[in-house]
């Protein structure tokens, strides 16, 4: 057993080796991945935010309309605009970003079979576009959330 996994070993520490020898190459890869994931959580925080719940909390006439004729009435569109809200402003905060990506995920599947049976898939891609920044988010950041409850119960 220690013959197969002496060359694994030695080729692991090798390569870490490597890697501290380069110096910050891995250090500024993964900065450059944080700042760019943190802009697109940011850019869908604005866009739930202001092209999505905006107009239904502010009951402009199109979300009135598109919410009337799924007969959901007001009732619907305020309690949707309120968890896209909701939403926007979790994946501004870094412990809650998975979770909110996660959730308005779900609300992105509920908007893609509601686009397919009620509105004849006239915008049914643009929930399916959404939800692949939004796995990405929910997967990436799903440590935040984990590290979050474990200091909760060392604090308690």
């Amino acid at each position: 057993m220690s013959e197969t996994t002496a060359p694994v070993t030695r080729v692991a520490s090798a390569s870490s080796a490597a890697a501290s020898a380069a110096g910050t190459k891995g250090t500024a890869h993964s900065k450059g991945a944080r700042i760019s994931l943190r802009a697109l959580q940011i850019v869908l925080a604005l866009f739930y935010a202001f092209a999505s719940a905006l107009p239904k909390l502010i009951a402009h006439p199109s979300a009135v309309e598109s919410f009337d004729t799924l007969g959901w009435g007001s009732a619907g569109m305020y309690t949707i605009g309120a968890l896209e809200l909701a939403g926007a402003i979790g994946l501004l905060i870094p412990a809650l970003a998975s979770v909110a990506a996660l959730s308005l995920s779900a609300l992105m599947v509920g908007a893609f079979i509601t686009q397919i049976t009620a509105f004849d898939g006239e915008y049914a891609a643009t929930p399916l576009i959404l939800l692949v920044p939004l796995a990405l988010i929910a997967w990436v950041r799903r440590h935040d959330v984990a590290g979050s409850a474990r200091g909760a119960r060392r604090g308690a």
